[in-house]
């Protein structure tokens, strides 16, 4: 499947922003934008590793959205046709298995789609000194200290408007769930568009190597070594690891 610019083929991926101004102007706009807090009326909030899609006449799901991404990307997949939506939240993990779940998850909403194509929206990353925001960009587009400008975003289904967002709390059960990301699980899709339901699981994980020499750590050993980029996380990283150690 070809990735077009503004109808132009893009066949260098790396040089994409630099090679097409349109798109640094939007990402220009997108930074400018003050961040809206989203509460939990119609929100459905997509994880690390995790991916839903739903479209525009679900009558439960309105907003997808995601946070927390520092070297993680925020991929949005809107089909034209019929507004079907996939958000998915990758750290590049195993970034050639989970391309295929997330086009698929898509596809599954677009069988008896007469027209209309696919938009992709990659958002998150920024600099970091080991350059893995740069490699999960390329991998996804093929098949002094910086710190990423957006952490959060979210896309309303309807309008498919995006914008830069934070969330109010945790969703249901989020450190049980982050425990199988942690421990290496692979991406699962956590919503069921036909029937309006989260569905999550059964899955199971290996147990977290030395989880009893963690948990007595102080919050900058945590910090150095549990998180793909210390310098940039978010307030509440080393809270949210050690509740989700407690589940090993």
């Amino acid at each position: 499947m070809p990735l077009l610019v503004e109808g132009r083929r893009v066949t260098r991926p790396r040089c994409c922003v630099r090679a097409h101004s349109p798109l640094e102007e939007r990402a220009r706009l997108l930074r400018g934008q003050s961040v809206q807090e989203v509460g939990p009326q119609g929100l459905l909030c997509v994880q690390r590793r995790e991916l839903a899609v739903t479209f525009p006449k679900n009558g439960s799901i309105s907003i997808l959205g995601s946070d927390d991404a520092t070297t993680c990307h925020i991929v949005v997949l809107r089909q034209t046709g019929n507004g079907a939506t996939c958000l998915t939240h990758c750290d590049g993990t195993d970034t050639k298995a989970e391309f295929p779940l997330i086009m698929n998850s898509i596809k599954s909403f677009s069988d008896h789609v007469q027209c209309g194509r696919l938009k992709v929206h990659l958002l998150g990353g920024f600099s970091d000194h080991r350059q893995l925001s740069q490699k999960l960009t390329h991998q996804l587009l093929k098949n002094e200290n910086h710190f990423p400008i957006i952490y959060g975003i979210a896309v309303n289904i309807k309008t498919a408007e995006i914008y830069r967002a934070s969330f109010q709390g945790p969703g249901p059960e989020e450190q049980l769930l982050a425990a199988g990301t942690l421990a290496g699980g692979p991406m699962i899709s956590i919503y069921d568009a036909e029937t309006e339901q989260l569905r999550i699981g059964p899955y199971s994980w290996t147990p977290f190597p030395r989880v009893d020499f963690w948990l007595q750590q102080d919050d900058k050993q945590i910090l150095e070594n549990l998180s793909t980029s210390p310098l940039a996380e978010p307030p509440h990283f080393v809270e949210f690891i050690r509740s989700t150690l407690m589940f090993f």
